[in-house]
């Protein structure tokens, strides 16, 4: 399992990291990478994909973003379909940023194993055990390949 995230203001960063120790219960080979960090090689690698991210202006964060444009057409051609879950650390709404990673992924495509989730405002505490939980039960599916 491998989780990617971007993070400019150290929110997404912390919700990574929530993921990270909840996956860690369930899967030690879960792995945690900033997007910059990631190309087509280490997803086609994993066995799903939890991503990480803030809304910027409503949309998508330009890293994760960037992220998924570098992917999109090596893993689209070499025919790679992973499960996905997204957690997206909002200012605001959250949806717009959503429906953008979605329909970028669908064109890979990606399926989707969980829903997305909305993390608005700095993360606090139960933020942070949200990230974890989802993480754990990302980790759980693939483990158990319900996903």
């Amino acid at each position: 399992m491998l989780i990617v995230y971007h993070s400019q203001s150290g929110a997404s960063a912390r919700l990574a990291a929530s993921c990270w120790l909840g996956a860690l219960e369930h899967n030690a080979a879960v792995r945690i990478e900033r997007a910059a960090d990631v190309g087509a090689l280490e997803i086609k690698q994993s066995a799903g994909v939890l991503l990480v991210c803030a809304e910027n202006s409503g949309r998508l964060s330009g890293g994760m973003k960037d992220l998924l444009d570098r992917v999109f057409y090596p893993l689209s051609s070499a025919g790679c379909s992973l499960p996905y879950a997204l957690l997206i650390s909002a200012g605001n709404d959250g949806r717009g940023a959503v429906a953008e990673a979605q329909r970028i992924l669908r064109g890979i495509p990606f399926t989707e194993a969980l829903e997305p989730r909305i993390i608005r405002g700095f993360p606090d505490l139960e933020a942070l055990k949200s990230a974890e939980e989802l993480g754990a039960g990302f980790a759980t599916g693939l483990e158990m390949g319900i996903f």
